[in-house]
């Protein structure tokens, strides 16, 4: 009988775990924010060509800041549990490569913002230094999963400016002049959504992070943390459905919002039992993919009918 040899993963299998490309939940969940903007800013019909752009930009955007990421993090990541086998942590890929990976998929967005107009487009440079920052606020900042909040908000305000600055002769920098309060609340409601699934996220390495000094609003909030991920979900509902109010959507999101809102308290009820299983981390993140695409069939068909 013969034994089939180990077969060493290829080094394009290595960039496409580097890319996070096979675990596609991390991916959509910036993609959303994107969609749930450009639909409700053009009332539900956006031209297909630029939903596309999104779409692709939001993949670039999200495989950039995962390799900035593990690029700031090679020498933690080997000591959590969750990370360790990650391509630079387990130097399965060098340093250079992922630098030259990083690259590549900045310069892949950046082509795909020159497809979008001034505004939208200085609003894409102006993320950049955001992404690049939060592996950094990890070290320094109590809660870093606000500066990841807020480079979620930019996917929401460059999304909502390529419909509503369209043609706009303002210069690039004065973005008040095509957002206004709907967007805000919009890019409220994304903030307090990140806030609160990404801190689920950070409750599953809390003793790992501790141990080798990571912040994160996990461990920030303590044995409050679930209250604060409640309150953040409770927050999210709430400028939804002033924005809903504000703009007149239909029936059918209110019904689609009432099922994020169940979601959310059920996801709220499951982390304050005393015993939780490890895997509901990671299941509360999946079930937000979930209802964001749920949120999102709401906004379109509310925005039409």
């Amino acid at each position: 009988m013969m034994v089939q040899e180990y077969q060493q993963p290829s080094t394009w299998q290595a960039i496409i775990k580097l890319l996070r490309w096979d675990k596609p939940t991390g991916r959509l969940i910036l993609m959303i924010p994107a969609l749930w903007a450009v639909f409700l800013a053009a009332k539900g019909l956006p031209p297909l060509p630029l939903v596309t752009i999104i779409i692709m930009g939001s993949l670039t955007t999200s495989a950039a800041g995962c390799v900035v990421n593990d690029l700031w993090d090679r020498n933690l990541d080997p000591q959590v549990e969750r990370t360790r086998t990650r391509p630079l942590a387990s130097r399965e890929l060098s340093v250079k490569v992922g630098i030259i990976v990083a690259i590549f998929a900045f310069a892949c967005a950046a082509g795909l913002a020159f497809y979008l107009n001034q505004v939208s487009f200085f609003l894409s440079v102006l993320a950049v230094p955001v992404i690049i920052c939060y592996p950094l606020a990890k070290r320094v900042f109590p809660v870093p999963q606000l500066v990841l909040s807020i480079a979620w908000g930019f996917a929401v305000l460059i999304s909502w400016t390529a419909i509503t600055c369209d043609g706009h002769t303002a210069a690039p920098w004065n973005v008040t002049t095509c957002i206004g309060q709907d967007t805000w609340l919009l890019w409220g409601a994304t903030i307090l959504w990140t806030l609160g699934f990404d801190t689920v996220y950070a409750m599953a390495d809390r003793e790992d992070d501790r141990k080798i000094g990571i912040r994160s609003s996990a461990l920030f909030f303590g044995k409050y943390a679930p209250e604060a991920v409640g309150l953040f979900f409770l927050g999210t509902a709430g400028a939804l459905a002033a924005l809903a109010f504000k703009t007149n959507l239909g029936f059918t999101f209110w019904l689609t919002l009432g099922v994020a809102v169940v979601g959310w308290a059920w996801q709220y009820y499951r982390l304050r039992q005393e015993e939780i299983p490890a895997t509901l981390y990671g299941l509360v993140f999946r079930q937000n993919v979930g209802l964001g695409f749920v949120l999102l069939a709401g906004m379109i068909s509310g925005s039409l009918f």
